[in-house]
This record gives C-alpha cells, sequence and structure tokens, in this order.
C-alpha cells in the first residue's frame, strides 16, 4: 500500500514537472509571436525586412530598330533595400540580359538611367507602370537620361 502511495506521488511530481517545462515553453512561443506581431525582432508588424517588398519595372526602346517598349529594367528590393534590378535589352536578331546587385537602395555597380529610375520606383512605391517613351538608340543616352528624369 505504501509503494502505490509513493508510485503516485512520484507520478504527481513528475506530471507537476512536465506541467511546468510545457507552460515555459508555451509562454516563450507567445512572447515570440507577441514580438514578431509588435515589430520587435526587426520588422515592422509581420512581415520580414529581408523578404521582397519594393517591385518595380520600367519599359523603354533601348535600340532605334525596334518599338513597342518591349525592353525593361524591374527592380526587387527588400524593406531595407537590398535586392537586384535586372534588365532586358531587346533587339530584332538578340537579346542582352543584365542583373546588378542594389544595396540600400543603391548600385553596387553603375546603374543605367532606366535601372536607377526602376530602383528609385521600387523605394517609392510608385513601381509596375513606368515607361520611358520614344525610341531611344545608344547614342541618345544623354536623353534617354533626361527623359528619365522628366
Amino acid at each position: 500500500m505504501i509503494a502505490i502511495a509513493a508510485a503516485g506521488v512520484v507520478a504527481g511530481v513528475i506530471g507537476i514537472l512536465v506541467g511546468m517545462a510545457a507552460s515555459r515553453r508555451a509562454s516563450r512561443a507567445v512572447r515570440e509571436c507577441r514580438d514578431l506581431v509588435q515589430g520587435a525582432v526587426g520588422s515592422h508588424g509581420t512581415v520580414d525586412p529581408r523578404a521582397l517588398r519594393d517591385v518595380a519595372i520600367v519599359r523603354y526602346d533601348a535600340l532605334r530598330e525596334m518599338s513597342g517598349q518591349l525592353s525593361f529594367s524591374l527592380a526587387l528590393l527588400n524593406a531595407l533595400g537590398d535586392g537586384v534590378v535586372l534588365s532586358s535589352i531587346n533587339g530584332r536578331a538578340e537579346t542582352r540580359t543584365y542583373a546588378k546587385p542594389v544595396l540600400a537602395g543603391h548600385g553596387k555597380l553603375e546603374l543605367s538611367p532606366e535601372e536607377a529610375q526602376a530602383v528609385q520606383s521600387a523605394r517609392l512605391g510608385t513601381g509596375l507602370s513606368a515607361v520611358i517613351p520614344g525610341p531611344l538608340g545608344r547614342a541618345d543616352r544623354g536623353s534617354r537620361r533626361a527623359a528619365a528624369t522628366a
């Protein structure tokens, strides 16, 4: 009889310890969720600052031989302004594609005016409809720059 009572006490103590451990784990999970929602872990609300957030595309005519704004620069950035800008220069015979890293909203490599406009549009949230009008050739890069800032 005493052995059964001792086993009952041991089982009760083990139950209490398991319950305390589970309560601690649940409290920690609730605290982590609350911190995430309130932005205490580097996010704004529930958004991870490293997640893709800012997107913009700039379409333009890069070459005199092509029209219809088939060339484009696409900026894909996170909340910190880090990401990539992808450009596709389309001609009749070939297409060239470029990828340039972006850190804190600035290109690690020199950005073309269209790439810079895509990054700026993405950061400002004005994004997916920017178009640079008119057929522009490589020799007209200065005019394209003026068109990009207009």
